[in-house]
């Protein structure tokens, strides 16, 4: 069953009401209160241009273990090279507009509609969403974004334009920043690689309760 949110009211429907592929509910706004609401409830906006706000709780998750991360040799060798400089927070808007160049899969265009850039600079304002940068000689080269709930980064978009950039960062923000888990929300091969992993929302929503 698909909900319709009331535009005042920042509640969310149980996310074990979500339809087979995820969709919880439709509607409602991209303001900071639902938002940090809706993260920590395990639910996220994924929708386009052409759509409504559409909210999201899928029944199973792609999430990476910090302690479990997987480095392999090549990658070592590219961490211990100090080609890059990686930092925190120093360029959110400069990563979110890079991110909202990609494409989700089975997605035409961009998911990151300037709306949900707008949105998500506001969170980071409130010290909510986070950016890791990577550097080149004073070029951003790579970086993501995401969303702090507790202990929980959950991981929104990520960008590279240099070869281990991107997996550079989320090297970086599984070794330092103290989180529990990392949800990367859609599977792929290379985060497979470095250790990311399917486990059940019930499971997930532990990880925010706690």
């Amino acid at each position: 069953m698909i909900f319709k949110l009331d535009e005042k009211d920042t509640l969310f429907p149980p996310p074990e009401l979500a339809d087979d592929d995820g969709l919880l509910a439709v509607g409602g706004d991209l303001s900071p209160l639902r938002l940090i609401s809706a993260y920590s409830q395990g639910i996220f906006p994924w929708y386009s241009d052409e759509t409504p706000i559409l909210w999201y709780s899928p029944h199973e998750r792609f999430v990476l273990f910090p302690q479990k991360v997987k480095i392999s040799r090549s990658m070592g060798q590219v961490i211990r090279s100090g080609k890059f400089s990686i930092t925190l927070n120093k360029a959110f808007e400069d990563v979110i507009k890079e991110c909202s160049g990609k494409t989700r899969q089975d997605q035409d265009g961009t998911w990151i509609t300037q709306d949900m850039q707008d949105a998500y600079i506001r969170l980071h304002s409130l010290g909510v969403a986070h950016s890791v940068e990577v550097w080149n000689e004073g070029n951003l080269v790579g970086g993501l974004y995401g969303v702090s709930a507790g202990k929980v980064f959950c991981g929104e978009s990520m960008f590279s334009h240099a070869s281990n950039a991107s997996k550079l960062a989320l090297i970086w923000l599984c070794q330092t920043q103290g989180y529990h888990l990392i949800d990367c929300q859609i599977e792929s091969e290379h985060l497979t690689r470095l250790g990311a992993e399917i486990i059940s929302r019930e499971e997930y929503l532990k990880f925010l309760a706690s």
